[in-house]
């Protein structure tokens, strides 16, 4: 008996068959690729949104790259038609191209050579205008702005207050007056000065890198805990620049922040006025200490009245910051650019 193909290899010899998978393979490649897919264009840079909204991300601002190859907005963050890719072979599929500051301060020739047609460009930094060097070269760059200011086009906030139905306060046994985390203490600070002088009316438990009396990330919260106040100290004074200092070493660790950083009233645009000390609030240091020293515990507990309406939801995933671009894409201005970035960001 003469030696026969097995069946499948017989098959595929014939033309109708061969043609049938050619095109269910064309098919399977095109549905694999249908978040980078250009379907055809409306009038208008609005109208020209596609389904799915693909966000480039230049270069991460971490060394450690996270997977983004899913629907990470869908599935982390029940955020739909939104596509983020860190491969710049998409380049010119991208309807929105991201840059971190942090990665920029490089040099121009680290950015794409050429901008495609209606493709927008954001500009990234959650470190204030004080920490924040060559602006200038920026100019007539980016199209939109990404940071901790109000008044930025897409809004990325340390921390948001977000409604709860406990009705519950929930604050930890305290076993010390005052503690502070430092890693970076610089005698020029506002707030070196400002600790220097209080520490001559109480004692403060001192924490951090510039005590060498580090951390681990699960040790930060329950030491934190154990104190009745905490000093939420910025490293520099900008409006709305209030940090994780204030959101995690504070209200979640549950215990009273003593805040340095903007005036009482742009905190009070992001926490209830009565869930903070600013230290402001005194005509001196001598003052402020004595009022944390003599406070009785009813005192005390109304600084947590907040926690019966609110919970604190802090943000530390860029995917989720970066998801928000296509939450915020439909109001966004397009074809703007920002003439002069360091002089918004200063103002």
């Amino acid at each position: 008996m003469p030696w026969a193909l097995p069946l499948r290899w017989s098959l595929w010899g014939r033309p109708g068959v061969k043609a049938l998978v050619t095109a269910g393979l064309f098919v399977t490649t095109l549905w694999n690729l249908r978040f980078f897919l250009n379907p055809s264009k409306g009038s208008g840079e609005h109208s020209k949104h596609r389904q799915t909204l693909v966000i480039l991300v230049w270069e991460w601002p971490s060394k450690q790259v996270p997977n983004v190859s899913r629907d990470v907005c869908r599935e982390l963050y029940s955020i739909t038609g939104c596509q983020v890719t860190t491969e710049r072979q998409f380049l010119h599929q991208a309807d929105v191209v991201v840059f971190f500051h942090s990665r920029l301060q490089r040099g121009r020739d680290r950015l794409p050579k050429e901008r495609p047609p209606g493709q927008n460009w954001v500009w990234v930094s959650l470190e204030s205008p004080s920490n924040t060097r060559a602006l200038a070269e920026w100019n007539q760059t980016f199209n939109w702005v990404m940071t901790y200011r109000q008044d930025s086009d897409i809004f990325i906030p340390y921390g948001k207050l977000v409604p709860n139905q406990s009705a519950t306060v929930n604050i930890p046994a305290k076993t010390n007056l005052v503690s502070w985390v430092i890693s970076n203490y610089h005698r020029t600070q506002k707030r070196a000065e400002v600790y220097k002088n209080l520490s001559r009316y109480l004692h403060v438990n001192i924490y951090g890198k510039a005590n060498n009396k580090p951390l681990c990330k699960d040790c930060l919260l329950p030491t934190i805990s154990k104190s009745k106040f905490y000093l939420a100290f910025e490293n520099s004074i900008h409006r709305d620049y209030i940090t994780e200092k204030l959101w995690r070493n504070s209200l979640l660790a549950g215990t009273v922040p003593v805040v340095l950083g903007p005036p009482r009233a742009n905190y009070e645009q992001f926490v209830p006025a009565d869930s903070f000390i600013h230290v402001n609030d005194f005509g001196s240091l001598q003052e402020l200490a004595t009022f944390l020293k003599t406070m009785n515990s009813s005192r005390y507990r109304q600084f947590f009245a907040w926690q019966r309406r609110f919970s604190v939801k802090l943000y530390t995933d860029w995917r989720e910051r970066i998801c928000t671009i296509c939450t915020a894409y439909p109001r966004l201005p397009h074809g703007r650019l920002y003439p002069d970035l360091q002089s918004w960001f200063n103002s």
